[in-house]
């Protein structure tokens, strides 16, 4: 058997979908990376884990874009921008495959090199416990306890809304060069550059909202900074949860104080700051 019948054997096993109802496929236990705390939570808003699914895309950039260009290098955010399609698409399928709904907890992994762009997505599916059938609804990089919190109050979370934008600083000319030498002074040529990737990213992320008719963008976690090893190429990338109001208005609810009785008391020692202080 050569490894790409082993590979396509072992990822036939993993997203072979489990026994449930309006289902068919082999009896196997669902799997889950959500804690015990989120998925009794979630039992008690009707619904279940089902298995851990994952989607993974590469998408190649041309070489020399990083060396000749200045400003935005269109391609490498393209290729984000395909990757992180082409990613969302395998998850979706992986979830339908494995009788899920949704998709919970999604963590994104970014790794962006010379030549290449590649977006892993890795989260629980999920589904309703009492339906007849589970039509796929939602993808979110939202905790079991958000996702709870936020459908109680009216909203619901519709996929993942993406950004990013990748930026080639201007080199510093000769007399920058030499009047900055021993100062303390902004390097405007940075700062500049990682606006226009900042402005860019959210531009993007908020399209990729609008496409999907999301009310808003929640949760969004943002990543900035050099894109490789050279530090005039700047980075932004932004990933957040599309979500929409299905009710006719929002529900509030009511927040409870809840206090953990086996906290931990933190006690020191008085002699051991006496003599750290010198008494």
């Amino acid at each position: 058997m050569t490894l790409r019948d082993q590979v396509r054997q072992a990822v036939t096993a993993v997203a072979s979908p489990t026994t449930a109802k309006g289902h068919t496929g082999s009896a196997r236990g669902t799997t889950s990376d959500l804690t015990i705390d989120e998925t009794l939570l979630l039992h008690s808003a009707g619904w279940e884990p089902v298995d851990l699914v994952y989607g993974i895309s590469w998408w190649s950039i041309p070489w020399g874009v990083w060396q000749w260009a200045t400003g935005e290098v269109q391609e490498a955010s393209a290729a984000f921008t395909g990757a992180a399609e082409h990613a969302a698409k395998q998850l979706r399928q992986a979830c339908e495959q494995a009788g899920g709904s949704g998709v919970l907890g999604v963590e994104v992994g970014v790794r962006v090199s010379s030549h290449h762009v590649s977006i892993e997505l890795t989260g629980t599916a999920v589904r309703r416990i009492d339906a007849e059938s589970h039509r796929f609804e939602f993808v979110s990089d939202l905790s079991a306890r958000d996702f709870v919190l936020l459908t109680r109050a009216g909203w619901w979370p519709l996929g993942l809304a993406t950004g990013a934008s990748f930026v080639v600083a201007p080199r510093r000319t000769a007399r920058e060069w030499a009047s900055q030498q021993g100062q303390n002074i902004e390097l405007p040529n940075l700062t500049q550059a990682l606006y226009l990737a900042r402005e860019r990213a959210m531009e993007r992320m908020q399209r990729s909202g609008a496409t999907m008719k999301a009310d808003g963008i929640v949760a969004v976690k943002l990543r900035e900074g050099r894109a490789s090893s050279s530090v005039r190429v700047i980075q932004f990338v932004a990933i957040g949860t599309g979500v929409h109001l299905r009710t006719a208005a929002h529900r509030p609810i009511a927040p409870e104080m809840v206090v953990p009785l086996d906290e931990v008391v933190r006690a020191f020692d008085v002699k051991s700051l006496r003599s750290a202080g010198g008494e």
